[in-house]
């Protein structure tokens, strides 16, 4: 139970740690007459909108992984996943001047809610199909 939480921790603290350099990184190489303002701003109602999302799914991860519904290297697999959906979207909002334009948003929303149907999934409470007339309803996925 405390590596879930260490490795939660170290997750977040890696993405604050991150999205600072990765403004400043892209605003150092965007060298143009009007591009001369300060380092990016990650302030868009989209990029806000996905970070509330990724942490929510981090939230999830961790209490399963603390409930024991879900296995350490499972928790381990999705926080991964998550971090590397975190990361995606630093990028393309440090090279689109703080902004997630709405096909990468979409995109990127896509792959949170896969992180977030495979944690449902592996603790038990996703999505159910069938209608019971065959013995029960199965998980779907």
């Amino acid at each position: 139970m405390r590596a879930s939480t260490s490795l939660k921790t170290v997750t977040l603290v890696a993405a604050l740690i991150a999205a600072p350099f990765a403004g400043a990184y892209a605003a150092g190489h965007h060298k143009g007459v009007l591009d001369a303002t300060a380092s990016t701003d990650f302030t868009g109602p989209r990029v806000t909108g996905l970070i509330d999302q990724i942490q929510g799914v981090e939230q999830g991860i961790a209490q399963a992984r603390e409930a024991n519904s879900i296995s350490a290297s499972e928790a381990q697999q999705l926080h991964m996943r998550a971090a590397r959906i975190s990361q995606a979207a630093e990028h393309v909002a440090a090279s689109d001047h703080g902004r997630i334009p709405s096909v990468q948003y979409h995109d990127l929303l896509r792959k949170l809610d896969n992180v977030d149907q495979r944690l449902m999934n592996d603790t038990g409470s996703g999505t159910m199909i069938g209608d019971g007339s065959d013995g029960g309803n199965y998980p779907n996925g």
